[in-house]
Formats: structure tokens, sequence, C-alpha cells
């Protein structure tokens, strides 16, 4: 059950309705001096104060625990709802509704059916209804809310998050009930063999495949090669016999500790309607209309200034110029381009700091053909791809809530695609390796999926997610990176232009130089219940990469990583900073499993003196408004040596690297760790879990993001789940993904 504060949050609001007042404003996160954050900045920030209408329309935080859901208003599937503030609490959006709410005067009382105790304590029942709050003084003032509820079984984020670091986490295909099981093949293909290349043939297949069937593809090597790759264009689903049988293979593509690709560097295989955009923009927008008023994170509706162009179904694009200006650096290095708020800080620095900054010292992110265009819309990183649910009048209605606000004053807009995302087109079963741009790219897709997928040797990224929404990856096993170093060759899992709310679980993603990367991407996306490890540049591997890390250029915000297994937890400020993210449940190991560099060498992290950055959980200088919530950081009677702050000129390893810098003169971001929330969070350093004194919650729900125990915890001999418990005398259990590496079976569960 949520605790007192967040039961008696949405009687607040509907007593402020019956009482004709304001609803009182909710927890504030710490900013940077001279900014302000989502919530209690400064007035052009915020929302202004109005008395709510005749019908309450709120967007309340999900109380997962106390089994709080959301219907969505257009299509009726199952949408978990969302945390929000108060000042937000009169946005037209549909709610949900707590099971458990309990007036907090006794003058106001709910009917939406269930039961109310002799305490006031109101446990509704499942299903769809309206909250009706009327006062007990005066029955004619009352005031009502849509409420879709749900059962009770998933996690509340708002009882220890304040509302701008929660969001809805509810990626991927679980919305529409998982990856769909499909039995219908329409074709059936063997390899060539000889060296013969297999693409035309399997384009062919896919070609005349009706959606919803399978193409089918024997065990033996496909070969894709010489610039071709399979472009799956329609809701298909591509399968081999197994991952251990089946491989599609750029044979003259990508080869392990090469640099070199080949004349015509291209992906094995391609989900979406096309590899280049159809339009003159780069991302394939085909046209834009302006916010007429604020986006608000949890709400689903935004008003346009035209509708034309768009209809209930499409996938769009919302997003918004950074407005960013020169500010004082709080690093020390003079002035940095950012902005009013410190969402958003470009790396460029007035003076220009030699090796850091991505621009010339006359270029701006505004600069068309600079670092701006990177990732995003020129100048406009703060973005998250959407589907529309309806259509009317001014009002444009999506498929789930907005995860951050996007403000008319900053051009906040939604732009149409010039061809339509491919949905529901699926990848199983099968190796791939070689591709030397990317081995699978999802490119203008939309609940879509790979499961059981080896991915191998290649450049670029192993799987790559661009401008997409609700991918899912599962049950993967991404490994050995052609090349693995900096500069964009060796990452292993990238999203990137927008992708939003995709879900990666239950897989493996080693040996790469950095093991996931997010750019302006990742809003409503969870990382969950992987293992993740040895990540390295392979010229300089001493360096312990980054590990659960989403950013590596400006943009990207709230998304989830529980239950992993990693090396580590950080966020870089290579290409800009990364926002509002949350790490639940996690163990952060501090160092790296031992293993072989592919420049040559053995890596062992715990016997190495020339290890450098050995942290549990570091943050980079601007990254802000980061939340660490009942991990387990470290490893019990490994620690000597450690402390628990750490800093990157301390010369010693830590529990904690916040504000940290790796260029001259090493500057450390102070604003980092006041911005940082860590509640619940135990280490073996110190052999004690801390809690935020603020927070008097101190029960850590299960999940953030799941209403029941997940069936692979259940698969082989069976798993103890959350494997993760900071306050148990047991605190770390087994991770599934983590014990098919260990066994050698990276696709059969021990």
């Amino acid at each position: 059950m949520a605790d007192r504060r967040s039961q008696t949050l949405l009687l607040d609001r509907l007593a402020a309705l019956v009482h004709q007042r304001p609803a009182s404003a909710g927890h504030n996160s710490q900013a940077p001096p001279g900014s302000t954050c989502e919530r209690g900045g400064d007035a052009k920030h915020m929302k202004p104060t109005r008395r709510p209408g005749p019908t309450l329309v709120y967007s309340l935080a999900a109380a997962l625990a106390a089994g709080i859901g959301v219907a969505s208003a257009a299509s009726g599937s199952g949408e978990v709802a969302t945390p929000a503030s108060a000042y937000e609490s009169t946005q037209l959006d549909r709610a949900a509704v707590p099971r458990a709410v309990k007036t907090r005067t006794g003058n106001v009382k709910p009917a939406i059916g269930g039961t109310v105790d002799g305490t006031g304590l109101h446990t509704a029942s499942g299903g769809q209804g309206t909250i009706v709050a009327a006062s007990a003084a005066d029955p004619a003032k009352s005031g009502s809310a849509d409420a879709p509820v749900s059962p009770p079984d998933s996690g509340d984020p708002s009882i220890f998050l304040p509302a701008d670091r929660a969001t809805v986490w509810n990626p991927g295909m679980m919305a529409v009930g998982g990856i769909p099981i499909r039995s219908t093949v329409c074709s059936t293909l063997t390899p060539r063999g000889g060296g013969q290349d297999d693409t035309a043939r399997i384009q062919a297949a896919i070609r005349t495949c009706p959606a919803g069937q399978v193409v089918q593809l024997a065990a033996g090597t496909f070969i894709i090669n010489s610039g071709n790759f399979v472009l799956i264009n329609k809701g298909i689903t591509l399968r081999g016999a197994g991952p251990g049988q089946t491989t599609l293979a750029k044979t003259n593509g990508a080869k392990p500790f090469q640099q070199a690709v080949s004349a015509k560097p291209s992906p094995v295989i391609i989900v979406g309607p096309s590899r280049w955009s159809p339009t003159n923009d780069p991302g394939g927008i085909a046209g834009s209309t302006n916010l007429t008023a604020d986006a608000v994170k949890g709400a689903n509706t935004v008003t346009v200034g035209s509708t034309a162009g768009f209809s209930p179904g499409q996938i769009v694009l919302l997003d918004e110029a950074s407005g960013a200006a020169w500010h004082t650096d709080p690093q020390g290095r003079g002035q940095i381009w950012a902005s009013p708020d410190f969402r958003v800080v470009w790396q460029k620095h007035d003076p220009l700091v030699p090796y850091v900054d991505d621009f010339a010292a006359d270029a701006f992110p505004t600069t068309p053909g600079s670092a701006g265009a990177w990732f995003s819309r020129l100048d406009r990183p703060t973005a998250e791809v959407k589907q529309i649910a309806s259509v009317s009048g001014s009002t444009i209605t999506f498929t789930t809530p907005i995860h951050i606000s996007y403000r008319a004053s900053h051009t906040a807009q939604i732009s149409r695609y010039g061809q339509p995302h491919v949905m529901n087109a699926g990848v199983e079963d099968l190796k791939l390796i070689g591709g030397d741009q990317s081995n699978l790219l999802f490119r203008w897709a939309a609940l879509s999926w790979a499961k059981n997928v080896e991915n191998t040797v290649w450049h670029d990224e192993g799987f790559a997610i661009d401008a997409s929404f609700r991918i899912e990856l599962r049950e993967f096993y991404v490994h050995d990176a052609a090349w693995g170093a900096p500069g964009g060759g060796g990452y292993a899992i990238s999203l990137s232009s927008g992708t939003a709310e995709v879900l990666i679980e239950n897989g493996i993603s080693v040996r790469a130089n950095k093991v996931m990367v997010a750019r302006s991407a990742g809003a409503g996306s969870v990382v969950g219940y992987n293992y993740v490890d040895m990540g390295y540049i392979n010229y300089n591997g001493a360096w312990i990469e980054i590990g659960l890390n989403a950013s590596h250029r400006v943009g990207s915000h709230h998304v989830l990583f529980e239950g992993n297994y990693a090396f580590n937890a950080d966020n870089d400020h290579t290409h800009g900073n990364s926002i509002y993210h949350t790490y639940f449940r996690n163990h952060l190991r501090g160092i790296r499993a031992p293993f072989d560099n592919q420049a040559g060498g053995r890596i062992d992290d715990a016997t190495d003196p020339r290890t450098g950055g050995k942290r549990c959980a570091g943050l980079m200088a601007y990254s802000y408004w980061m939340s660490f919530v009942g991990n387990v950081l470290g490893a019990a009677g490994q620690m000597g040596g450690w402390v628990y702050e750490a800093t990157f000129t301390g010369g010693k390893p830590g529990i904690w690297m916040l504000g940290w810098d790796g260029e001259k003169p090493y500057p450390t971001d102070a604003q980092v760790a006041a911005t940082t929330l860590r509640h619940g969070n135990f280490d073996y350093v110190t052999n004690t879990v801390k809690w935020d004194p603020s927070i008097p919650n101190h029960t850590l729900p299960n999940s953030l993001y799941l209403t029941q125990r997940p069936a692979f915890f259940d698969a082989g001999r069976g798993y103890t789940w959350p494997w993760v418990d900071p306050e148990g005398a047991t605190k770390l259990y087994t991770l599934p993904a983590k014990a098919r590496y260990d066994a050698g079976t990276p696709f059969t569960q021990p």
C-alpha cells in the first residue's frame, strides 16, 4: 500500500475542487544555482495556478504497489498511470486512482465502488469508473474524475521519487500483451551455400509474406554481403532455428579487432520502412506544428496550431528547442551554453575547452550542420517519440503519457514523419555477425522486437534503435564488438533520435566499448534484469568504461534501470548531459569480471593496480536529478581500500563518484551530488543501508514497472525475486541472465 502522503494526495486535490481553492504544491527537487527545475522554478517555468473547473481531471502518481493502472483513453489498452505534480492537477488527462486513498479532513468521500472503512480509507474495485468527491457538509459541492483502476501488484515510485523524477514505465510490448506467438509460416528458406548471397531470396519471402506470419530460416549460414541488408518493412517475423543454428553473416564486413569497414558498410537487418530518409530532413521529418500550450508531464494530450497531417495510430515526434544561452559553468570553466534550467547542457564553453567542446568557437547548437543536429532536430535534443490515439479539434491525444514537460515558450512542436513506421515486426532465434554499420537496426519502427538473438562482431552498434517507439529486446546476447574503442564504432546497444518507451530485458551485454548508450532518447524506457559487464577500451584496457548508461549525447531523460547486474552505473557528458534517470534494485559491483582484451593481455580489475575509474555509481558533471534507490553496491569482503565518497583525483576507488570530469584540471560539479537522490542503498564499505532523511517511507516495492514476478525467474531451477534486497539478511540472490552467462549457456536457463 502507498504511504499516507500518496494516499491522501488525490483527496487533497478533490477537496481543493470541492472547496474551490488551488491544490497544494508538492515536493521540489534541487536544481543548480540560478536554475529552475521542472518543479519549483520561477514563474515562466511553472504552470499558472487556476481554479479547477467543474470536472477535476488530473495526472496522479501511479501507486503500482497499491494497484494503480490506467487504460488508454483511445484504445482501452492497459497503460500504467503517471506521477504528476500538484500544479499539473488541472490538466486534461486520463488518470489513475489509488486502490486505497484516504481523506485528509474527512470532509470528502469518494464514490467509485469498492469500500470505505471507518478511518476513511477507500479501496477501489478494479475496472473503469468515475471517482466522485462530495462535500459531507454540502453535498451539492462535488467533482469527479475518470478513473481506470487495475489490480494491485506493482510499485509506486511516488512514495520516494518527487513527481519530476518519476514517470510511467510501461515499455515495449507490455501494453499489448507481450510479444505475439506466431505459428503460421509463410515461407521456409535454406541457405544457398557455397558463399552465395542470400539477401534477395530472404527479401522476396518477406515481400510476399502476409502480415502476422513467419519467414522461417532453416539451420545454416545465410550470407548478407557487399552492402546488402535484409529489410523487414512489414509486420512479419523473421525467425531462425535458434541462435546456435541459424546465422546471418556479412563475411566481408566487420572483423574482430579491425577498425576498418568494407567499401559498402551496412547493417545485416533493418526493421523499418527504409534505410534512408524520404525527406530532406535526415531524421525523416516531413512537417511540424507548434504547441499552443505547454505539454504537461503526465498528461496524454497537447493542443496544437494545426492538426493537418496527423491521424490516430500515427507515430510522431514531440520535442522542444533547448533555449540555451551562456551561463556560469558549475565546474568553473568560464561560461557554458545551457538552458536556463540546466535541463540541457551542451559541450560548448567560453573560453573554448579543447578536446571537450563539440563546437568551434563561432558555431552553436543552432548552427546548421553542427553537433546541434546529431541524433535530434537542430537544437532540439529533449524529445520523445509518441503514438497518436485520437485527434479532436486542436487537441491531439497520445496513447501514453508525456514523460517531461514541453514548453510553448521553447517552441515545442509535434512533427510527423515522411513515411509510416513499421509496426509489429520481429526478429527471433538467430545469430547476427559482421554488420559494419550495426548488426540489427530498428529505424522508424514501433511495437517491434528482437528475441533470442545473438549479436556479435559489429561496427557502430550491435542493436541500434533510432527514431522508434516501444521496441523490445529480450533474451539477447550481444558481445564482442569488432572494435572496442571510443568513437561510436563499438557500442552494444544504442537508443537515439527521440526513441522512447523501449524495454531491454533479461539479456546479456558484454565486451564492448560501451555496453549501452542513449543519445537524445530513452524517455519512459526500462533496462531490466540484464547482465552487463566488461565494458572497455581496447587500447587502454585498464580504464573501466561506463556500464548502466543512458547518456552520450544531450537530451536523454527518464530511463529506469531495474534489477540489473553491472560493473557500474554512470552517465557521461561527452556530448552533453542527461537527466532524471532512476536506478532501482541493481547490483553495482564496481569492477569488471576478468576477461581478455582483444588487443592482447588479461584484464583483472581486482588484482591490477593500474586499473582506473573504479566506482560503483558515478555521474559525470551536469548529470542532474538522478535517483538511486534500493541498490546494493560493491561485494562482501572485497572492498579493502575503497571509500564511500570518491573523487576522480582522490586516488581511491569509491562507492560513489559524483560530478566527476576526466579533463584537466578535473573539476567536480557539486550540483550533481546536490541533485542526486540516494535512498535505501546498501554498500559493502560501510555495511549499512543509507536512507534519505527527508523521505520517511522506507518500504521498497518489488518493482517500479512489473506488476508481478516475471516468468523468466521461474525458468530453469527457479530464482528468487527480487534478487537484490538491500534490507534483507541475504542482500543478493542470483540474476537469471548472469546465471546463463556463467554457465556458458546464454540462451538456456540453468
